[in-house]
């Protein structure tokens, strides 16, 4: 079973702490799940830790959370080599595929490097929900801002581009964050896009953005667009999803 239209949920959130673990599925996540469509049995979540050096502790918790979710979770790893034969084949026999954060910018070189561009093209046209938080959701649209290259907040320009907007993440929480994403949309350094506070996402059917949820009650998603070099934010509606703290 897939979603029934080109999905991507990009988000500022997906995990919650856990009383006897480090996290749980958070409702984001489990949105991520049941836009997928699945019924009937566990769904097939792919875990995609590039952006912070596929760290096996936390690709071990991470699944550990999925199995108190009810969900079978793979991992999909680059170090030190892929750790399955046929890419393509596992990517798109998943529901979801799930990118953590990390490094945006070593993340989108290693998969131009291993043919997991178009790997992910591939499934998401085939219905594979694409999801993630933070580096996971500035890879799916033309680019955003970064911490990769230092603690000074950079733009990053070559992202995948499924989607043509630029991605403002970490909205409310990093200093930096907003009044750079405006910078730089005002000076054309990104198109206009859409930005998220922490705990929200971002729902996009096909290339259109079909809506905004938060699993934290209060925070926000952002419209950023610009007109000769005036910059305009407009705060978009946001739906709460069941579970939501």
């Amino acid at each position: 079973m897939t979603a029934d239209a080109p999905t991507i949920l990009a988000t500022s959130g997906g995990l919650f702490p856990a009383q006897r673990n480090p996290f749980e599925f958070g409702p984001l996540l489990s949105y991520a799940i049941e836009l997928s469509g699945v019924s009937g049995r566990a769904p097939r979540v792919c875990f995609v830790g590039t952006a912070g050096g596929d760290q096996e502790s936390f690709e071990a918790r991470f699944t550990e959370a999925g199995r108190i979710a009810g969900a079978d979770v793979a991992p999909l790893r680059l170090f030190t080599m892929p750790n399955v034969d046929d890419m393509a084949s596992f990517v798109l026999d998943q529901d979801v595929v799930w990118v953590s954060g990390g490094s945006v910018a070593n993340l989108l070189a290693l998969w131009r490097l291993h043919g997991l561009d178009e790997i992910f093209r591939r499934a998401w046209q085939a219905g594979v929900v694409l999801a993630g938080v933070s580096a996971g959701s500035v890879c799916w649209h033309t680019g955003g801002t970064t911490d990769a290259f230092g603690p000074d907040l950079r733009p990053v320009t070559n992202g995948l581009a499924f989607l043509p907007y630029a991605n403002g993440v970490h909205y409310d929480s990093e200093a930096q964050r907003r009044p750079l994403f405006h910078r730089l949309v005002a000076d054309g350094t990104l198109p206009a896009g859409y930005a998220t506070d922490d705990h929200v996402g971002l729902l996009y059917r096909g290339t259109e953005l079909a809506g905004a949820v938060t699993e934290v009650r209060g925070q926000g998603a952002y419209r950023v667009t610009a007109e000769d070099g005036e910059v305009r934010e407009e705060r978009l509606t946001t739906r709460v999803l069941p579970g939501t703290a």
